[in-house]
């Protein structure tokens, strides 16, 4: 008898897909289809990573042992892990994140006790069709989009710390998942912010993606009235936003100055998209019925928080359905600018409330562990760095 030689069964075919845990279900269905296998796997994967947070393919119960290897093969695991977790006296609690790359990042869960504070995410007169929370204390979580930022801001420590690297879809979305690890038995996630590191509307494909797998029916299912996406002005992607969510997303705006001859000083993004064009793009935001626009505003002492500050500002914003947000500077070691006198800010939402705008004073909150707003950067690291490389670039010149 003529013995035929054994072969070994074949491999499976391995799974190539980009940023496995950033995709959607029919995306997932596509890929998974594509080598054969069933099409309900894909909303069986895309729950064990959205709606359980489940990162670990050796865990994922009901798939067969050969799926789960073809998921390890293809990268599928934690995004970001938390290097550590630094806790202020009121509760907030700064999360440093850290990816395989070593890029690092910050996320910050806020503890919501009073109205100023709800002035992060969508004021509680906003949400009244919205569906009911439990009974539970009231977090924002305030995430990034990016390892560092572009824009450059005067007053903000990633923008004095510059670009590193955009963040992927899931290294976005898994800083939501984290967080929530790190909620107290008695706190809800109620809203959620855009509001870390990066320009978000800068990082435009990648926000978006995280967006909709935050907001998917089949993971972690969050309203998009609960999130509030944060811009230094970028036009071009307020329009898009407004398009692809039909304003759905909030909207939050730093405008930080009531005329381009300030704004230029201390947003350098200003020169290429002026007040007026903001304003505009502002104007045409599809704005659902009772929501607003909130409009952020970084007080510097002796820069933007005179009285005539304060007027030129309501007018500016006349027309536009909005909140302002009065925050006041929080000290970075990579500026020298200050704070504002109590007065000056007590004066400065006078007047915007005598002319009509609901105005909050941004509560400090989590400065002693560098966590409030602004602060966020791994500041003193990334700001060396940076000056380290200006340094040899006029070095280069020289020579």
């Amino acid at each position: 008898m003529t013995r035929l030689p054994i072969h070994p069964d074949p491999s499976p075919e391995p799974l190539n897909i980009e940023d496995p845990v950033g995709r959607l279900p029919e995306e997932w269905q596509a890929a998974l289809s594509a080598l054969g296998e069933r099409p309900f796997r894909a909303k069986q994967l895309f729950r064990w990573l959205h709606q359980r947070a489940e990162f670990d393919p050796d865990k994922m119960s009901d798939l067969n042992v050969a799926f789960r290897a073809r998921l390890r093969e293809a990268g599928v695991g934690e995004p970001l892990h938390v290097e550590s977790v630094h806790e202020s006296k009121d509760g907030t609690r700064k999360l440093v994140l850290v990816a395989p790359d070593g890029a690092r990042v910050e996320s910050v869960i806020i503890p919501m006790t009073d109205l100023s504070d709800a002035d992060a995410g969508a004021a509680p007169s906003d949400d009244d069709d919205d569906e009911p929370l439990a009974a539970k204390s009231r977090v924002t979580l305030c995430i990034s989009t990016q390892f560092g930022c572009a824009m450059g801001c005067v007053f903000c420590a990633s923008g004095q710390a510059g670009l590193v690297r955009g963040l992927r879809a899931s290294e976005i979305v898994s800083q939501v998942y984290l967080a929530k690890r790190y909620l107290r038995p008695d706190e809800q996630l109620s809203n959620l912010v855009y509001m870390g590191m990066g320009e978000p509307l800068h990082h435009y494909e990648q926000t978006v993606r995280s967006l909709r797998l935050l907001t998917h029916p089949e993971g972690l299912g969050m309203s998009p009235r609960r999130i509030t996406v944060s811009t230094v002005g970028l036009t071009p992607g307020i329009e898009r936003l407004g398009r692809d969510f039909s304003g759905k997303i909030g909207l939050a705006v730093s405008v930080h100055a009531p005329n381009d001859a300030i704004r230029d000083q201390i947003i350098p993004m200003n020169r290429r998209y002026p007040l007026a064009t903001l304003i505009l793009a502002l104007r045409a935001y599809p704005l659902p019925k009772r929501r607003r626009i909130t409009i952020e505003y970084t007080l510097i002492d002796g820069v933007n928080d005179a009285p005539n500050h304060a007027r030129e500002l309501a007018t500016l914003l006349r027309g536009i359905p909005s909140k302002v947000n009065l925050i006041p500077m929080n000290p970075i070691t990579a500026s020298e600018l200050r704070a504002p006198k109590s007065e000056a800010v007590r004066q400065f939402q006078d007047i915007l409330a005598n002319a009509g705008y609901s105005c909050f004073v941004r509560t400090r909150r989590g400065d002693e562990v560098s966590a409030a707003c602004g602060q966020l950067a791994m500041a003193d690291d990334l700001v060396r760095k940076k000056r380290e490389r200006e340094e040899l670039r006029a070095l280069a010149k020289k020579a």
